[in-house]
């Protein structure tokens, strides 16, 4: 038996409708289809699960891969999201391959992340 790749993320949110518009139509995510509280998005064949709740949670961080960090750092600043920093890199890979990454909070201040491979 061996596990597949991750199929579903859940992840808490205090407003459904606000999360919506933020994981959608900011983010750009597909938008599966909503029931009540509960929101599905499609991230490359992982599906998120947004679910309200007033109970406080700490989400486990999102990184969301992206080919060209740059780019999509300067598109989703121009759809107004505010990034804690510039895209910067985190490690370097003793064959040359640089992990570059930068952080963002959803409206709910929980952090999310583009990551790149370069070189």
């Amino acid at each position: 038996m061996e596990l597949g790749v991750i199929g579903q993320i859940a992840r808490p949110v205090s407003n459904i409708e606000t999360a919506v518009d933020f994981y959608g139509k900011v983010l750009g995510l597909p938008h599966l289809y909503t029931f009540g509280d509960l929101a599905f998005f499609d991230c490359g064949g992982t599906r998120l699960f947004l679910s309200a709740t007033d109970e406080p949670a700490e989400p486990s961080v999102l990184y969301f891969r992206v080919d060209d960090i740059q780019t999509a750092y300067d598109e989703l600043r121009a759809r107004g999201v505010e990034f804690e920093q510039a895209p910067h890199l985190i490690h370097k890979h003793d064959n040359g391959i640089e992990e570059w990454m930068a952080f963002f909070p959803d409206p709910d201040g929980h952090l999310l992340a583009l990551m790149a491979q370069v070189g």
